[in-house]
């Protein structure tokens, strides 16, 4: 009887052991994130299950067109593209992004502009004083867009967010799995 409760106890240790590991790496590495909505399309379309790195930002800001997720509220996580770190100045202008000044590449967003074609600007012209009121994007802060520029619960709408708020940056799409990707 006693080789028995030993090899039980054993078990019991492991499985112990094995719980606390995976609710450490998910608690603080980690995390499994459904997407809900067409805001990110075509990069990332809605019930696509996506990993997401916990660890990156925790020591510094997130870089410009990272993919991240987000507190959007108390009960909602958005993701969404940072297109401005602090410090930058944003503006649209004839669906050209300007940071600081220079127009910027976003040649993730050409499936889409090509689909949506002849129903005008994929992305209206902005500053980032007129959505926001301020010059450039505060320190702790970013300003975030979704890739379906004309459906996007963003930046232009929720202001910045603040960095505390970010969850983490995408890392790896997994479902479905013919999608199966790294996201850079």
């Amino acid at each position: 009887m006693n080789n028995i409760a030993r090899e039980i106890w054993d078990w019991v240790k492991t499985f112990i052991i094995v719980i606390l590991v995976v609710l450490i790496v998910r608690q603080f590495l980690f995390a499994n994130y459904m997407v809900h909505g067409e805001s990110m399309m075509p990069t990332i379309e809605n019930g696509e299950r996506l990993i997401i790195n916990k660890i990156g930002y925790e020591f510094g800001e997130p870089d410009r067109s990272d993919m991240i997720v987000f507190h959007a509220d108390e009960q909602s996580d958005y993701i969404k593209r940072v297109i401005g770190v602090p410090g930058d100045h944003i503006a649209f202008e004839n669906d050209v992004l300007y940071v600081n000044g220079e127009a910027q590449d976003e040649s993730y967003l050409e499936p889409f502009k090509e689909q949506s074609s002849g129903t005008g600007l994929f992305t209206q012209d902005f500053t980032l004083e007129e959505v926001t009121g301020q010059s450039t994007v505060p320190e702790g802060s970013v300003f975030v867009m979704g890739d379906n520029r004309l459906n996007s619960m963003d930046s232009r709408q929720l202001g910045f967010i603040e960095t505390e708020e970010i969850v983490g940056k995408a890392n790896l799409r997994y479902w479905p799995i013919e999608e199966f990707t790294l996201i850079g």
